[in-house]
């Protein structure tokens, strides 16, 4: 991946710095509503660039709000997307970016997805989803998840700026942060994992860990290290995708209104434990010997002393997180409709096969507080 990230205070100087070397005449500002009130924002009155500022979009984007941001682009004369925000921020920029080179005579999810000449720049203002370093982009049309998957949609420079989540809620660095340490996790046992891709999966668990913390107090040099660690989870999935927790969390955030990094850390012990008590079910080629092999490495690294003990210690830090072991509104009639409900494709990078029979099993030990 050809991508320039610097980590560095002051965000917007070092952004205004890349604008002027690059030549860029006109730029769109891809926002939350959230902007407002960072620090940066303040500094984008003294823009040497002239810009304008995209907004018009919800936290789960849609494709008609995609739209507006491509025609916003392509009326304003801009040459450039610049991203400032969480997830959701960087997806609406990617979709903008590849979007923005096809024909807008045509459905543009109905074309084939190519690279352009457009720069992208992300300014990450959550340490969750690494979003800032994956070709991934999620949103929704007519109500159902697109994924978009394309090596165009990875932004050119990425700047790691801690002094963004100093007004980060407390709940959102949590949730966020789950995120991230899931993502490491996930990638580090997924069937596509190499050694480049595990090694980035393990630095960022352990930067997680030994940073929580002082991140959680918001301290500056946790805050740091939070936002590069998250940035190597998301190098670390962009090389080897998602596993069966992810799959399995986005019905309960739609269902429940769960933020997506308690959905995944709901779900991901469970998926855990399945695994150990079915190394027999197997499905990466390297073998039952080295998948055991990994979630000891796994294990360790998250300070336990045998792989059975891992479930569990990810389990109760989810609790002392969130001070309960899964939400309360969680409902046994929304079964079926949860089983119905994962992508089937994740459920392929995972390294235990999962059968809808087990998908079933699982959702019912998560609905039902099973005890691990």
């Amino acid at each position: 991946m050809n991508q320039t990230i610097l980590c560095r205070r002051n965000a917007s100087k070092e952004l205004f710095s890349l604008l002027k070397k690059s030549k860029t005449d006109k730029f769109l500002l891809v926002c939350d509503r959230a902007f407002p009130f960072l620090k940066l924002s303040k500094e984008f009155a003294n823009c040497p660039v002239p810009y304008v500022t995209f907004n018009q979009f919800t936290p789960n984007p849609v494709y008609e709000d995609v739209c507006k941001g491509v025609e916003l682009f392509r009326k304003q004369g801009c040459d450039t997307i610049v991203a400032v925000g969480g997830g959701s921020t960087m997806d609406v920029a990617k979709c903008i970016k590849l979007f923005s080179g096809m024909d807008p005579g045509q459905n543009y999810l109905q074309q084939e997805l190519e690279d352009n000449p457009i720069p992208l720049i992300a300014v990450p203002t959550t340490s969750g989803t690494g979003s800032e370093s994956t070709r991934f982009a999620v949103i929704y049309y007519q109500g159902t998840k697109q994924s978009i998957s394309s090596s165009g949609a990875i932004p050119q420079a990425v700047i790691l700026d801690a002094d963004v989540l100093d007004t980060l809620p407390l709940y959102q660095k949590k949730c966020t942060m789950l995120d991230a340490l899931c993502q490491a996790i996930e990638s580090w046992w997924s069937v596509n994992s190499t050694q480049e891709s595990r090694m980035l999966s393990q630095r960022a668990v352990r930067m997680i860990l030994d940073a929580m913390d002082g991140y959680l107090a918001n301290r500056p040099e946790e805050n740091e290290t939070m936002l590069m660690a998250a940035n190597l989870a998301g190098q670390a999935i962009n090389i080897t995708q998602t596993t069966a927790a992810h799959a399995m969390s986005y019905k309960l955030t739609s269902l429940f209104g769960l933020p997506h990094g308690r959905a995944v850390g709901v779900c991901l012990p469970y998926v855990w434990q399945y695994m150990l008590d079915h190394l027999e079910f197997c499905i990466d080629t390297r073998g039952q010997s080295y998948l055991l092999e990994i979630l000891t490495e796994i294990s360790r690294e998250i300070g336990c002393d045998s792989p059975k003990d891992a479930p569990k210690r990810m389990a109760d830090l989810y609790t002392a997180l969130f001070q309960e072991e899964v939400p309360e509104n969680f409902r046994m009639e929304e079964l079926d409709l949860l089983v119905e409900s994962v992508n089937t494709v994740r459920l392929k990078n995972n390294p235990v096969i999962l059968s809808t029979e087990a998908i079933r099993s699982l959702y019912s030990w998560i609905l039902n507080r099973r005890t691990l």
